[in-house]
């Protein structure tokens, strides 16, 4: 009842306005000195404007405009109706054959209307505007030049926590300049006298991921004891804590663009499908189980050997996805038969394979067999089981580390990617391919986490050498990445992710210790000494592996050259190696099926 009221008051708000037009464009054509005959004149038509006019907002819907926030959309609409009156005021008035109707009338009316339209509710906009500026917020300098700053002022308006106070551009010709009357008041160099200057004790980064100024503007915020800010990436704003400025994080310095899926292609390859994760309790795994579930999946079946990872995964899905069935199995991917018969009793039509080991030095020393065990032997099993029971595509998550291996971890992974190819001829109707990809920002064993704990404790934070260099890209970027391989490939190829440039873990310690708001001084960075079977870089294609490009911008398919092991002996050697074999035979017995592998004498 409400709305209805509300309704109709604005509405005939706007008639009462249409119809000041219609006698102000009367007393300007006869120059404010309207003759008695006109009036009349003016009074026999008005009724007929009010009709026109009234049907013409109507069919344009003029009267859902919020008048707090109207912009140029709604002025365009509101344009629209004021056209359409017209018409139909003219055409009324027309076939009324009045006499001696001033026709200039027609013309003048409809241009007074929408001026007097427009300016009212221009100035309710402004009045509206005026009260949240009086309220005020904490004072905020923008960084970022002025088609980004634009943008972040947008998604601030009406905000009444911050209140921009200034704008620092990279592009120096912008300096002096205005945006909604807040000025460019610097480069971003002079981030912290900016914002001395407006009192400001918070930036917002307004740049978009990956620029150089974000880094910049980390460097100078920590040095002065700015707050740095960053507004939530697209998929963070339909979450209720993530409607505003957020504290900047190392993936908003190290993003890049958006990745650009085929989502109409994904939706079919997994709406009403059922679709099996391995692993689904770490971070890829994980990663990749929340993006199947948007894109419609009807049954995820989540396998993972930790329970507490499984148990954590279950009650975020069951909340975000309640129409999704899921199911949850603290299963071993080592265990042959019992994941046989999860993949015979659920049938999925795809499966991602991300289960594995993959700390380097820990699989390194001592742990030689698990390594196998899991990453080779558990990577055949879940192969073999998908083409049993009949899956459509089989995707293994590899790593760069199977690029010319130096360690076990490496050798292991390069292992079941030859073992993938080597089942695909046992399997016709199921493709299976192979991911590779770096280092994932935040996952379970990376330096991020270490290196925060580190920063916690207040130092030092540990790299192993100055010039040791990695690849890296977010969670949700390389799980959306697998997804589109996985749509895709033909059997027996491995893709390679764009993985961008190699970055240099000294400088990520030095950017996370910024994040923290301390200093190098405040926190030390020491150098420890690469780790056994540890690279100075990484490889994303061996020597003689060749890549050809693909449709997506981000993935490339690696060709390589290797000759496939026979699954009889990998398993015959599985059976006969024992429970405690020596690390020298492991590492003897994985050279002699991947060649490329460096193994390091063991002492």
């Amino acid at each position: 009842m409400r709305l209805l009221r509300n309704t109709f008051t604005l509405l005939a708000v706007d008639l009462l306005l249409v119809l000041a037009a219609w006698w102000l464009a009367f007393w300007l054509r006869f120059n404010l000195d309207l003759p008695e005959e006109y009036v009349d004149l003016a009074l026999a038509s008005s009724p007929w404007c009010l009709l026109g006019f009234g049907a013409g907002l109507v069919v344009a819907r003029v009267y859902r405009h919020v008048w707090s926030f109207i912009g140029l959309p709604e002025l365009r609409q509101l344009a629209a109706g004021v056209l359409l009156g017209s018409l139909l005021t003219a055409a009324a008035v027309l076939m009324l054959r009045l006499p001696q109707f001033p026709r200039s009338v027609l013309l003048l009316q409809p241009v007074l209307a929408l001026l007097l339209l427009g300016a009212v509710r221009a100035t309710w906009r402004t009045l509206a505007e005026r009260r949240l500026v009086v309220d005020g917020g904490n004072a905020l300098v923008i960084v970022g030049n002025l088609r980004d700053a634009a943008d972040a002022m947008r998604a601030l308006k009406g905000s009444r926590q911050w209140q921009p106070v200034g704008i620092v551009s990279p592009i120096a010709t912008e300096v002096g300049r205005a945006l909604q009357h807040v000025h460019v008041l610097g480069s971003v160099t002079e981030l912290a006298s900016v914002c001395e200057v407006a009192n400001a004790r918070a930036a917002l980064v307004a740049s978009p991921p990956g620029a150089s100024e974000r880094r910049e503007a980390l460097l100078l915020a920590a040095d002065a004891g700015i707050t740095l800010l960053t507004l939530p990436r697209a998929d963070q704003w339909l979450k209720a804590e993530s409607t505003g400025p957020r504290k900047i994080e190392l993936e908003d310095l190290l993003g890049r663009a958006p990745v650009q899926l085929d989502v109409a292609g994904l939706a079919d390859l997994f709406s009403g499908q059922t679709a099996l994760v391995t692993g689904a309790g770490g971070s890829i795994g994980s990663e990749l189980c929340r993006q199947i579930a948007r894109l419609g999946v009807a049954r995820l079946v989540c396998v993972d050997t930790s329970e507490y990872a499984i148990y954590g995964l279950e009650q975020e899905l069951r909340e975000a996805h309640p129409q999704m069935q899921g199911l949850y199995y603290t299963a071993n991917v080592r265990e042959a038969d019992r994941l046989r018969a999860i993949f015979a009793k659920h049938a999925p039509a795809v499966v991602f394979h991300a289960a594995a080991y993959k700390h380097v030095p820990l699989m390194e020393q001592a742990n030689e067999i698990e390594a196998l065990r899991t990453n080779v032997l558990g990577t055949l099993n879940a192969a073999r089981a998908a083409g049993e029971c009949g899956a459509k595509r089989f995707v293994m998550i590899s790593t760069d580390k199977a690029v010319n291996p130096t360690n076990v971890m490496g050798a292991t992974k390069r292992l079941a990617e030859l073992l993938v190819q080597a089942v695909c001829a046992e399997h016709r109707g199921t493709q299976y391919v192979s991911v590779r990809f770096g280092n994932v920002l935040g996952s379970s064993g990376s330096v991020v986490p270490l290196f925060a704990a580190q920063i916690a404790r207040g130092g030092p934070v540990t790299v192993t050498h100055p010039d040791i260099v990695r690849y890296f890209m977010t969670i949700p970027e390389a799980a959306q990445l697998v997804l589109q391989a996985g749509l895709m490939g033909t059997s027996g190829q491995i893709f390679v992710l764009d993985m961008g440039q190699p970055m240099k873990i000294v400088e990520l310690a030095r950017m996370l210790i910024r994040l923290s708001g301390h200093t190098e001084q405040e926190i030390p960075i020491t150098y420890s000494g690469l780790r056994p079977g540890e690279k100075l870089y990484e490889e994303l294609l061996a020597d003689d592996e060749t890549t050809q490009p693909t449709p997506h911008p981000k993935l490339r398919i690696a060709k390589t050259a290797g000759v496939l092991p026979r699954v009889e002996d990998v398993l015959r050697w599985f059976d006969e190696v024992g429970a405690a074999p020596s690390g020298a035979s492991v590492r003897e017995w994985l050279q002699a099926q991947v060649p490329e592998y460096a193994a390091r004498p063991e002492t």
